[in-house]
């Protein structure tokens, strides 16, 4: 999927090394849920990728930009009568944020969930505290839809999580 500022890949074993070095920041682990490790290790990208490459329908990818790996994007659909719903969440390198390009991996993904998975519902759930990540949601047209307060314990603290969604208006039905 390419875009302007960024192409929205498939997951590459060679992409553990750049992994790596870009997920290993502090300030992109305190608003990700905990198992996305902090100190980050070749290791733990090594073992993301492989547990995610082979996945079909494809529903993690890589963002990069310039060939770079420089975060990630991807969606895990619901079951049963969610089965047409699923949680999207993205991380981005801190040197690439204020760019756009994580609304552009956003739009990007959301356009395949809905268009490739036929997905009804695209949900996210980002710390109510992290304007940027509302932001990258509201510009790729997400509604907030409510406040999730004290849901979530991030570092042993309550932390409230906003909700955001985005419902498919070209939706083909159940199949």
């Amino acid at each position: 999927m390419r875009g302007r500022r960024c192409v929205v890949r498939p997951w590459r074993s060679s992409d553990a090394s750049a992994v790596a070095k870009h997920a290993n920041n502090a300030n992109v682990a305190r608003n990700l849920r905990d198992r996305f490790p902090h100190p980050y290790t070749a290791s733990d990208a090594r073992h993301f990728i492989e547990s995610v490459m082979d996945a079909r329908p494809m529903t993690n990818f890589a963002i990069t930009v310039d060939g770079e790996p420089v975060g990630a994007i991807g969606f895990s659909p619901g079951s049963d009568v969610e089965r047409y719903a699923a949680e999207i969440g993205y991380w981005l390198a801190e040197p690439f944020w204020g760019r756009g390009i994580a609304v552009e991996a956003l739009e990007l993904v959301t356009a395949y969930a809905f268009d490739e998975c036929n997905l009804l519902r695209l949900f996210a759930l980002p710390f109510a505290d992290n304007d940027r990540s509302t932001r990258v949601l509201e510009k790729a047209g997400y509604a907030r839809e409510g406040l999730l307060r004290a849901s979530a314990v991030k570092y042993g603290e309550p932390r409230d999580q906003a909700l955001y969604a985005r419902i498919n208006p070209r939706w083909k039905g159940a199949m």
